[in-house]
């Protein structure tokens, strides 16, 4: 029996404020727990355990962004985005290839660890490249999506201040980020993780409710597939070349000013194979693999043992949001196209697709509509926990990034205590820069889908010089420079160019000159593009690697394959066994049964 009030109720605030009083005294027992001591603050004092890691790496990739974001690609493409669920292999690739590296070296930092393969340059750009990366892209898009879930679920919260009135968005935005950095700032990377294990736990059991929820009003499982057909539940389209089982044709895009800007091809009108097929795969094993915002929680380990267990149970749970995300965006479409939920029949157009923006509203439209009372508390606590475990993850990984790699340079006889003081004021700042974000986020209709790109143009440099100085040991510290230097010269011009544009800022509202050169820029695709960056810095690095002297092998011992001794070989081997082995199995089976299962 399906409620017949969309409201939060008495019994939802209930179980959210119970969620409130968990996460509270689970902050409480890691300030009674903390030292003060910069390995405690930024690593948890190196002593998490396996399911703490595995735990808080999914949590923090999880925001609000992220289930919103699914649930809408559901509703519109099937499971198609899927593949970038499916990159759970990646952080096999972390357990098994570079945690060896990153504990043998241990270091506190991604950029730390670059310092030590090539040189402090290296370092300094990183860490700069990163903080902004995580400033304009991780905080801006998690702060716009929690805005839409607080403006759809909670639509009659409002403040009015001598008839300035203050809505629901900024209410949820401002009292999340708040509380969210009160916890990271006063427990630092202990309260994070220990944090995220809880909010998974919510997350998880929320919104895996609300998948049965929707299966069971709809009629099961077999109804799901009837009503979104075939063509939605193909998770290989994106992948078929041109000319095999499908049509290619020009989509149109429009920017926030809503102007035709551009006509980009697609495959059966989603995405284009070689960029699933190339660029996709860069992206993940950039995140996964090097990127600050993940890899600090295996870098809170014990040791390896530990790191690559805990690294391997977030594999696991990385193959929950294809389930628990991705098809309750196909339940909505179904769901409204069947009727079965009269309020949500206004989301699907004359040709019977989901009409355009309507999909951003999926899941928390399901979550109003079709949950009752009690069950949508626990659902709405676990998308404020994603939001809250994705803004925590960002904040503590821009306060280390500030503090050990910007700070302790400059004041290298700085403290522990002051290490730790400056870390919270580095999270106090993070805190302030989201507030300051929340009325830019607001305002601007295309920033979310603009920033979804931000990635794909900064990230394969990174990619290029941790893989390339960890496989090869030939290259050195000039390559790795300017191959980021490149890299990001070109991603930056791509994003100058697209910002205009995409922002239908005065002027540039049809775009630029069609034949143009910066038209030309501006219209490839930017998976083509993230792919031709990747090449470029590839290229640079090894050419001037190869230009210059070869690095001394003696100091990078430990820190490549070729310069891995045997005995260091023989510890690494021996920190694991077979049940890691089957484990990591058992993930790729689980990958190789979605690809077979999901064909059409």
């Amino acid at each position: 029996m399906m409620p017949t009030v969309s409201r939060i109720s008495g019994l939802d605030w209930l179980m959210i404020a119970l969620y409130f009083g968990a996460l509270y005294w689970v902050a409480q027992w890691v300030v009674k727990r903390s030292k003060d001591s910069a390995a405690d603050y930024f690593l948890a004092g190196r002593d998490l355990s396996w399911w703490v890691i595995g735990a808080s790496i999914f949590a923090s990739n999880i925001g609000s962004e992220h289930i919103v974001g699914l649930a809408g690609s559901g509703a519109t493409s099937g499971v198609a985005m899927a593949h970038y669920e499916l990159h759970a292999w990646c952080l096999l690739v972390l357990a098994w290839v570079f945690v060896p590296f990153y504990m043998r070296s241990m270091v506190f930092t991604m950029p730390e660890f670059l310092e030590r393969r090539f040189d402090v340059r290296s370092r300094y750009v990183l860490s700069v490249v990163s903080l902004v990366t995580f400033v304009v892209s991780k905080i801006a898009v998690g702060i716009f999506a929690g805005g839409v879930v607080f403006g759809t679920l909670l639509p009659e919260l409002s403040l009015n201040f001598g008839g300035t009135v203050i809505d629901s968005f900024w209410i949820g935005s401002v009292v999340v980020i708040l509380l969210t950095g009160l916890y990271t700032t006063m427990g630092g990377m202990r309260a994070v993780a220990y944090g995220d294990a809880v909010q998974v736990v919510v997350l998880i059991i929320g919104s895996a409710l609300l998948t049965g929820y929707g299966l069971a009003q709809l009629g099961g499982w077999e109804e799901l597939r009837r009503w979104c057909g075939s063509d939605m539940f193909n998770l290989w389209k994106p992948l078929i070349p041109p000319g095999v089982e499908g049509t290619w044709a020009p989509v149109s895009e429009v920017n926030a000013a809503g102007k035709l800007v551009r006509q980009a091809w697609y495959f059966n009108g989603y995405f284009p194979w070689l960029g699933m097929l190339f660029c996709a795969p860069i992206i993940g094993l950039w995140y996964w693999c090097t990127d600050q915002y993940i890899v600090q929680r295996a870098l809170g380990a014990p040791n390896e043992t530990v790191a690559r267990q805990g690294s391997i149970f977030a594999a696991f749970l990385k193959l929950f949001p294809v389930y628990l995300f991705l098809i309750p965006g196909l339940i909505c479409y179904a769901l409204a196209k069947s009727g079965k939920v009269p309020e949500l029949a206004g989301m699907i157009g004359p040709d019977g697709n989901m009409l355009p923006g309507a999909s951003n509203g999926a899941f928390p439209l399901m979550v109003q509509y079709l949950l009752p009372a009690g069950v949508r508390g626990i659902v709405v606590a676990g998308l404020l926990s994603a939001l809250m475990s994705s803004l925590a993850g960002v904040f503590n990984a821009c306060s280390t990034l500030f503090t050990i790699d910007l700070y302790q340079k400059w004041r290298p006889r700085a403290t522990e205590r002051q290490l730790v003081h400056i870390g919270r004021v580095a999270t106090a700042a993070m805190v302030l820069i989201s507030l300051a974000w929340i009325p830019v986020i607001k305002g601007s209709r295309g920033v979310y889908d603009y920033l979804q790109s931000v990635q794909s143009y900064l990230a394969p440099p990174i990619f290029v010089v941790f893989f390339l100085g960890v496989f090869v040991k030939r290259t050195n510290a000039n390559g790795a420079l300017w191959a980021m230097v490149s890299g990001f010269a070109l991603g930056l011009f791509r994003m100058l160019v697209d910002t205009p544009v995409s922002l239908g800022l005065a002027g540039y509202e049809t775009g630029y000159p069609q034949g143009s050169f910066l038209w030309i820029v501006n219209n490839i695709y930017f998976q083509y593009f993230s792919v031709l960056i990747t090449l470029v810095s590839a290229i640079v690095m090894l050419a001037v690697s190869h230009l210059s002297p070869a690095p001394d092998y003696a100091a990078i011992g430990g820190l490549t394959f070729e310069t891995t001794t045997s005995e260091q070989r023989r510890l690494s081997r021996a920190s694991w066994g077979s049940a890691e082995v089957v484990a990591s199995a058992a993930v790729l089976i689980f990958i190789l049964g979605a690809y077979l299962y999901f064909r059409g």
